[in-house]
């Protein structure tokens, strides 16, 4: 048996590009959506983002920009949005295929800031930066890890950890699926636009315990 798997990632309450990628899903018959965290931040359509996500049945994990809003609104006057977001993990386990997944925002185990980066600005891989995740990564248990926040993308064999990042629906123009227990990944663009690798290029980031 196969399942396919749904990726998304920093929808950043830009609903048009997650609906597109609903419906790729819906047309390549999905069996579960997961989404690595973002839902909040830079768009203005935050409650049509969480009706999609929730109409989908996605399963997502809490970004810092998720953390940021709810900072923002007091809790007297915080939505059902608001109180979606709130209960959302910051981290999720499965067990799907005989294959263990880890989804998590920005690295495990329980970051959403200082996430992982493997390509330069022209969506070039950086050796140096594979080189310090896998060894990073050298005791991580799990099969796959799903991971977001970098606006980078990647599906990469680092030890034994197979670790994806599906970029952003709105900023890199991309979404992907997993099937298991094949641990194939396909990536797919969404409106019309070529994928950009890496979007809002910065500096690594010095990582700290968390």
């Amino acid at each position: 048996m196969t399942t396919k798997i749904g990726l998304i990632a920093d929808i950043h309450a830009y609903a048009e590009p997650l609906a597109e990628a609903l419906l790729l899903f819906n047309n390549k018959g999905v069996d579960i959506i997961l989404c690595a965290g973002d839902i909040a931040g830079y768009g203005n359509e935050l409650e049509q983002t969480v009706g999609l996500l929730i109409e989908d049945q996605c399963q997502t994990v809490i970004g810092n920009h998720d953390l940021w809003h709810l900072e923002s609104i007091p809790k007297e006057n915080r939505t059902l949005v608001e109180d979606y977001i709130a209960l959302l993990p910051a981290a999720r386990e499965y067990s799907i295929e005989g294959k263990c997944l880890y989804m998590v925002h920005a690295r495990p185990p329980l970051a959403n800031r200082y996430g992982i980066k493997l390509l330069d600005e022209n969506g070039e891989p950086v050796p140096e930066e594979r080189k310090k995740w896998m060894q990073r990564l050298q005791d991580f248990k799990h099969d796959v890890l799903i991971v977001g926040h970098t606006h980078q993308v990647f599906s990469e064999q680092l030890g034994n950890t197979l670790v994806i990042n599906p970029g952003s629906t709105q900023f890199n123009h991309s979404c992907g699926i997993l099937s298991l227990p094949d641990m194939q990944f396909e990536l797919f663009s969404l409106s019309n636009k070529v994928i950009l690798k890496s979007w809002n290029w910065g500096t690594f980031e010095v990582t700290t315990d968390e």
